[in-house]
């Protein structure tokens, strides 16, 4: 089966350049930045998430607005931070994966394009409801809008990125997908953007708690009717939902995989970060549940248990990765070294064999093969007018054909415009005259 699938796979070459770090380096230093830089991405996701709902709450109890305030003052530093530790990963998985990562990018056209200034309006939206608090302090529908609109693009950015890279493990898929929409229709783009989600909701969850349990953060001079305990409370709570929610979407995201890059060690590896993760649940659902005072006794227990997790979780990313891709990979450079082989014989040949002396004629035809045979025949239309045709119009008038193929335009509507050819003077006047004494 997967021999057939192979089959009607696009197999193109592969770069026969050296990799500018060994394989095992790039590959730890993908996963690892990687990690990194989606940690950033959920605090910025999850924290636009939390203002807007923080402020739409505001508008019926006041100090929801003052929460979501101090909450909307983290999202312009978490969001620098992720475009800045975007930049090794997407350098990484380029260097790792060239084709694969080119194809999708070349699939999903201008939606890949679109991140952009996508994410231009997005940083400019967080900065004006940053710094407009006070200005649209009587205006909440518009400052509240500002942030809707944001925290709509925030979460379009990701789905165009996980496409994206979902895309590229699937080159059977690639005869098929004209785009972004056909691609976004993959089995598993949903669960694996809905996982997404449920992590940036925790991770954020998290990220407050600890953010207004710091003694250095002077809650009494923000909060007079919430307090401490309630926010890190709300927060340990939103964390420990989104996590448990992962037990019922990770089920599915690995359903929804295509077999081809399960193995045991991708499951053992998930099923691990998945162990390490329950008594993460237990010590946060011991302390929501319990004393006040106890309330973050446990944090950094549960930040490193769920640290682990994640980290098992992106290892398991690559592994699915790796194997999924290692048949069209091994196809890909058998028709690499191939290729590598022939251009070595015919390079041996022509340095075996010099070129002879060319007449006018022959350097002519050798012109016209090599700039013009693939529009051109010598009587019946290709792609532009056969020989005979361009015979009949210039015999005589060599000057008009060489005008012509000099500043080529369009004549007939029938017939697509003819490109610039950027011949030298020389070639215009052989192919020139080859064509004439047909």
């Amino acid at each position: 089966m997967l021999h057939h699938i192979l089959l009607q796979t696009p197999i193109p070459r592969d770069l026969p350049l050296p990799l500018p770090l060994p394989h095992s380096v790039l590959v730890v230093l993908l996963v690892v930045s990687f990690l990194l830089h989606i940690l950033f991405v959920n605090l910025m996701v999850g924290g636009s998430i939390l203002t807007l709902w923080s402020q739409i709450k505001g508008l019926r109890k006041p100090e929801y607005d003052t929460l979501a305030h101090e909450i909307a003052e983290t999202i312009t530093v978490n969001k620098s931070l992720a475009v800045v530790l975007g930049v090794a990963p997407l350098l990484s998985i380029n260097t790792l994966y060239t084709v694969y990562f080119y194809s999708a990018n070349a699939l999903t056209g201008i939606f890949w394009i679109a991140i952009i200034p996508l994410v231009t309006v997005a940083f400019l939206l967080t900065y004006a409801h940053k710094y407009s608090w006070k200005v649209l302090g009587s205006n909440k529908a518009l400052h509240i809008s500002i942030m809707g609109l944001a925290v709509l693009i925030f979460l379009f950015i990701p789905l165009i990125f996980l496409v994206n890279i979902n895309l590229m493990l699937f080159p059977e898929k690639w005869n098929t997908i004209t785009g972004f929409a056909e691609a976004l229709t993959l089995p598993n783009v949903f669960p694996r953007y809905l996982h997404f989600l449920l992590a940036s909701l925790g991770t954020t969850g998290l990220f407050i708690c600890w953010y207004f349990g710091r003694k250095t953060y002077h809650f009494e001079e923000h909060f007079q009717e919430l307090t401490r305990y309630e926010i890190r409370k709300k927060a340990y709570s939103l964390t420990f939902g989104a996590s448990a929610a992962q037990f019922l979407i990770g089920p599915v995201v690995l359903l929804t995989l295509p077999t081809k890059g399960m193995s045991w060690h991708l499951l053992l590896t998930i099923g691990t970060g998945a162990v390490v993760a329950i008594p993460a649940l237990y010590l946060i659902w011991k302390e929501i549940t319990g004393k006040p005072e106890s309330l973050g006794k446990n944090f950094w227990k549960i930040t490193a248990l769920l640290l682990t997790t994640v980290t098992f979780m992106g290892s398991g990313r690559h592994l699915y990765r790796a194997v999924a891709l290692e048949p069209h990979q091994k196809l890909m450079a058998a028709k690499t070294a191939n290729f590598q082989k022939e251009v070595k014989k015919a390079t041996e040949e022509a340095l075996l064999n010099p070129p002879k002396q060319t007449s006018v004629a022959d350097a002519g035809e050798a012109v016209f093969q090599s700039k013009c045979s693939a529009c051109h025949a010598a009587e019946v239309k290709v792609v532009g007018p056969p020989i005979k045709e361009m015979v009949a119009i210039y015999k005589g008038n060599p000057k008009g054909l060489h005008d012509w193929i000099l500043k080529p335009g369009k004549k007939r509507p029938d017939y697509p415009q003819m490109p610039a050819l950027g011949l030298s003077e020389q070639e215009i006047q052989d192919v020139a005259k080859f064509i004439l004494k047909q």
